[in-house]
């Protein structure tokens, strides 16, 4: 079985594009525990990356779909909200499912990418993680994921020719 790791970025200060130190060291810690990957992709904010590569990962792919999931999508599902929230949200067939499920299928085709086995990852920004994991899995059950992601938490997405099964990837800071 092949395995997508979908996460937030690292601490950053409070509006600013690129990590602080307390957040390249956050990165590192997180690092050591996770990998190999066969494929690196993070949005094409400086964050995401410098999060990746401060856990230790050469980045292969950098996409604006991963950057923010614009003002239609905030509108109906504005940030933090909970794996349910977005999971409901996404039933309406808004704003909020179209991005989710344009993000499911760009997954897909990272799957795709990959062999038998092996791993990717992926490192982009609160809501749009949520959103993404919910895309891939619809009807799955999230009522015990609780609360949205925090830096450098997401979850580790399981697929056989489509994805199936998740866990959700908690850290301690």
């Amino acid at each position: 079985m092949k395995t997508l790791e979908i996460r937030r970025h690292s601490i950053r200060d409070h509006a600013g594009d690129h990590l602080n130190q307390t957040g390249v060291t956050f990165a590192r810690l997180i690092g050591q525990n996770i990998g190999p990957f066969d494929r690196v992709i993070t949005s094409a904010l400086p964050r995401a990356f410098e999060t990746a590569i401060a856990m230790g990962f050469a980045v292969d792919e950098q996409t604006e779909l991963l950057n923010t999931y614009g003002h239609a999508v905030e509108k109906e599902a504005p940030w933090p909200q909970t794996f349910d929230f977005y999971a409901e949200v996404i039933k309406h067939n808004g704003a909020p499912a179209k991005y989710a499920h344009k993000l499911a299928k760009f997954y897909a085709s990272v799957m795709d990418f990959i062999s038998e086995g092996r791993s990717a990852l992926v490192v982009t920004h609160g809501g749009v993680v949520e959103l993404g994991i919910v895309g891939c899995l619809p009807g799955f059950d999230f009522s015990g994921w609780a609360d949205p992601v925090d830096y450098c938490e997401g979850a580790r997405l399981y697929w056989d020719d489509k994805f199936v099964d998740a866990e959700v990837l908690r850290v301690n800071r």
